[in-house]
């Protein structure tokens, strides 16, 4: 493995990328070549993919092993839990998340990709694009990731051909381009021969762009939450009550967006108290500024009533607290959502009581149309709902904050995820939906 000093590490961005496709598209062997190929694989660690490589009669080592830790895994031969591998190159740092491809894990690529800033779908250079596929391109649309990378694998399978490459990646574009994907690009490869993953490939000099960790240390990283509207979801209040600290009250929390500053007006929601920031405390030493995704401690002018849940805004630039929320969301649970679903929302650090007041539409992935007022959304379905919570919340749209826009939805009975979800408008729009009558039970 090779070595990368401390000095080289910092002078580097981060990039967070997810991996994503159908069940034996080769996620797992891409991941395992672009570790082994970059030289990030440990020898003991590869000894080990080599022993067991070889037990199964294999001639060489089953990268994929590399990601597939869980048994059932290794067995199977496919990812089933997100694999989250963390690497460096001399021009970059990476987190990567190993997504499963089967359709009953698709709630493991709504995790992996959550906090992506680059999706790479894998497609079967001998299938071309698939429902899984689609699926997978409106996830990362819906999510808002900002660059997508089409992987054509198995290329050596397909002979090679430019013209099947072609003709997969412009299906693609076209259907991610009406998801309102900003940026697009296809690579062909070959994950088990490493054709263009590390090193370009002998065998399609036809293509002229990026290899594909080329791309990945290439692609812009914009780091720009730090000039978003600055959010503080108050995870603690802190009060040590000692000798030395006898009045001391700070209210700590992780930036979810923005930036904060000694002297900001900032507002407390939802009671919508006003006062001023005095001072800003990281790693217990007092700073003047402070920025995302820092955690720290603020401490405030005026004792003002604030508890876990609560968010610090800047005065000027409150998000407006609602009762009622609409959302785009994808549905991960096995027990559908219906109307009148009584839930648990959580919101950045909040949990108040909901109810399903409608769903207006359901996503249908072959042609994006619109299925109007299913009734309930089943496993890996994406639609609209009408939600109304029992407590006014502070909530942005998912198209300004990816923190402060987005929530799950929890079954009370059990704590089961049952639905994530996205504030505002999407790729796709409902039809206006006229109010149905006051639903029994939760009522507000």
């Amino acid at each position: 493995m090779s070595t990368i000093t401390a000095e080289e590490l910092s002078a580097t961005t981060l990039l967070r990328f997810a991996t994503a496709g159908s069940v034996d598209d080769g996620k797992s062997t891409l991941v395992g070549r672009l570790l082994h190929d970059s030289k990030s694989v440990l020898t003991d660690q590869l000894e080990a993919v080599e022993r067991v490589s070889a037990s199964r009669g294999q001639e060489g080592p089953d990268l994929a092993l590399l990601t597939d830790g869980l048994r059932a895994e290794r067995e199977q031969g496919i990812t089933i839990d997100v694999a989250y591998r963390y690497f460096a190159t001399v021009r970059r740092r990476f987190i990567l998340a190993d997504t499963p491809g089967h359709v009953q894990y698709t709630r493991n690529m709504v995790t992996g990709a959550s906090t992506a800033e680059l999706t790479v779908i894998l497609v079967d250079a001998r299938n071309g694009v698939v429902e899984q596929t689609r699926r997978h391109a409106a996830i990362a649309a819906l999510l808002r990731v900002p660059h997508v990378v089409l992987a054509v694998n198995k290329m050596d399978l397909v002979g090679y051909e430019e013209k099947v490459f072609a003709a997969i990646a412009e299906e693609f574009t076209a259907y991610a381009s009406e998801l309102g994907v900003p940026e697009i690009t296809s690579i062909p490869i070959s994950a088990l021969a490493g054709d263009n993953v590390v090193e370009p490939s002998a065998n399609m000099d036809w293509y002229g762009g990026p290899t594909f960790l080329e791309h990945l240390e290439s692609v812009p990283v914009s780091h720009d939450l730090a000039h978003c509207h600055a959010r503080l979801p108050v995870q603690y209040v802190v009060r040590p009550q000692t000798a030395e600290h006898p009045d001391y009250r700070g209210y700590a929390g992780q930036i979810a967006a923005g930036t904060f500053r000694v002297g900001d007006p900032v507002t407390v929601l939802p009671s919508g108290r006003a006062t001023k920031v005095t001072g800003i405390d990281l790693l217990g030493k007092p700073v003047e500024v402070a920025y995302t995704p820092q955690s720290v401690t603020l401490l405030l002018e005026d004792d003002i009533d604030i508890s876990r849940g609560d968010l610090i805004v800047p005065s000027k630039d409150a998000p407006a607290t609602t009762q009622d929320i609409e959302a785009t969301v994808c549905h991960v649970a096995d027990q559908p959502l219906t109307v009148g679903h009584r839930v648990l929302l959580k919101h950045g650090t909040r949990t108040v009581k909901a109810i399903v007041k409608d769903i207006p539409s359901r996503l249908t992935l072959d042609d994006l149309s619109l299925h109007p007022h299913p009734g309930q959304l089943v496993a890996n379905d994406i639609g609209r709902v009408k939600i109304r919570t029992a407590e006014a919340l502070p909530v942005d749209s998912y198209a300004d904050s990816r923190r402060t826009g987005s929530f799950i939805l929890i079954d009370p009975a059990d704590g089961t995820t049952l639905t994530a979800g996205m504030v505002g408008e999407s790729f796709a729009s409902p039809e206006p939906v006229k109010d149905e009558s006051e639903d029994d039970g939760w009522d507000f």
